[in-house]
């Protein structure tokens, strides 16, 4: 049951992109609202990630890692609204 939440998750997650219009009218717009925290998370990672790539230097050779770790936290953030999405729906 557990794995048939998280494929529906990420169906849901993957028709629904996070800045898309239609995400704004549907079950992720609804999450990112009942979860604003989540929301300003997912924003300021993808800022900051914006930020290291334009960045000139590499921050101590920990660019990369922290580029790489950041797109996996918004994935899981990501995942955890849609979850939220199909539970809610049920």
């Amino acid at each position: 049951m557990k794995r048939r939440v998280a494929w529906a998750a990420l169906f849901v997650l993957l028709l629904l992109p996070y800045s898309s219009t239609l995400a704004a009218k549907g079950p992720i717009a609804r999450e990112r609202g009942e979860h604003p925290r989540i929301a300003k998370a997912i924003h300021s990672l993808e800022d900051a990630i914006a930020y290291m790539e334009n960045a000139p230097h590499d921050f101590g050779g920990h660019k990369a890692e922290a580029i790489a770790a950041s797109r996996a936290a918004i994935v899981q953030l990501k995942l955890a609204l849609a979850y939220r999405a199909v539970k809610d729906a049920h």
